[in-house]
C-alpha cells in the first residue's frame, strides 16, 4: 500500500510514502465525537464508472488491498451498521478481529469485536442465518413497532430487537445512533447497502466516507454507493483526508468539513 495524498516524499527519493501497517495507520486516523452520537464512517467499493456490485455482490470488485482496508476499518468500529438486504446478499457472519486488533481494542477499553446492527422495518431476516450463530455477540436489529409480530418472535431468541420508529414510519437512524452512543459506542461503521447509505447522507449523519475505487468498468444497472432521498439543501461538504493505492486500486477517505471552515 502506497500513500499518494497527502504527499510525503521519502528523503532523497521523491517517491510517495509506503504504508507498512494498514491496520495501525487506519486506527491512528482522527475520529472525534461531539458526545451526542458516535462518529459514523462508511466503507464501500465501486468500479471506476461508479458501479457497486457484480452479479449483485460487491466481492467481484475487490482485491487483496480492499480486503486489508475492510479489515482495518472494521478494526476501528464499535458497531457495524448494515441493511437487511446486504446481510442476506453478502452472507454476513459474526465479525472476528485478528488477535493483534483484539489486544489493541482491549487496551482502549473497547469490546474485542464490533457488534452488528441490522436496520430493517420488515424484519425480513432468517433466524438461521450465520450472523446469528454467536451467542456471545448477538446482533442488534433496529426496527419499528409495527413490524410483523411472527418475525419478531422468531428473531428475539437470536438477536436484540429494538424499536426506533421515525416520523415517516421507517427506522429513525438518528435515534439508532443516539441509542448506541448511550451504550458507549464511539464509532459506527456503515457497510451499506446503497439505500442505507443514502438515508445516512440525507439525514446528515455521515462523518467519514471511505470509498475504494476498483480498476474495473461495469456499465449496466449497478447502483451507486448511496441512493435515496434528498433534503433539498446544499450537499454536505467533505474534505479529502487521504488517498492510498495498491495494485491499481485507490483507497480514498473524505471527512465532513466543519461548516465554519466550509
Amino acid at each position: 500500500m502506497i500513500q499518494l495524498f497527502p504527499f510525503e516524499p521519502a528523503t532523497g527519493t521523491g517517491v510517495t510514502a509506503p504504508i507498512d501497517d494498514v491496520d495501525a495507520a487506519v486506527a491512528a486516523e482522527h475520529r472525534p465525537s461531539d458526545g451526542s452520537r458516535p462518529w459514523v464512517l462508511s466503507n464501500m467499493i465501486a468500479s471506476a464508472d461508479g458501479g457497486t456490485a457484480v452479479d449483485g455482490l460487491s466481492g467481484g470488485l475487490g482485491g487483496p488491498g480492499d480486503k486489508a482496508m475492510f479489515r482495518a476499518l472494521r478494526g476501528v468500529a464499535d458497531a457495524i451498521l448494515v441493511g437487511a438486504a446486504t446481510v442476506r446478499e453478502e452472507g454476513y457472519r459474526p465479525p472476528r478481529q485478528p488477535p493483534a486488533t483484539r489486544e489493541r481494542r482491549a487496551s482502549e477499553g473497547r469490546r474485542p469485536d464490533p457488534r452488528v446492527v441490522v436496520v430493517t422495518g420488515s424484519l425480513g431476516l432468517d433466524p438461521d442465518l450465520e450472523l446469528f450463530s454467536d451467542e456471545t455477540n448477538r446482533p442488534v436489529i433496529a426496527t419499528v413497532a409495527g413490524a410483523p409480530a411472527d418475525r419478531r418472535a422468531a428473531l428475539e431468541p437470536v438477536a436484540e430487537v429494538v424499536d426506533v420508529d421515525g416520523r415517516d414510519g421507517g427506522v429513525d437512524l438518528g435515534r439508532v445512533l443516539r441509542l448506541l452512543g448511550e451504550r458507549g459506542v464511539r464509532t459506527v461503521l456503515s457497510e451499506g447497502g446503497p439505500s442505507l447509505n443514502g438515508q445516512l447522507v440525507a439525514d446528515g449523519l455521515i462523518d467519514e466516507w471511505n470509498l475504494t475505487l476498483s480498476p474495473h468498468l461495469l456499465g449496466g444497472p449497478s447502483r451507486r454507493a448511496a441512493i435515496g432521498p434528498v433534503d433539498g439543501g446544499p450537499p454536505p461538504a467533505m474534505r479529502l483526508g487521504r488517498i492510498w493505492t495498491d495494485d491499481d486500486y485507490l483507497f480514498c477517505r473524505w471527512v465532513r468539513l466543519d461548516p465554519d471552515d466550509a
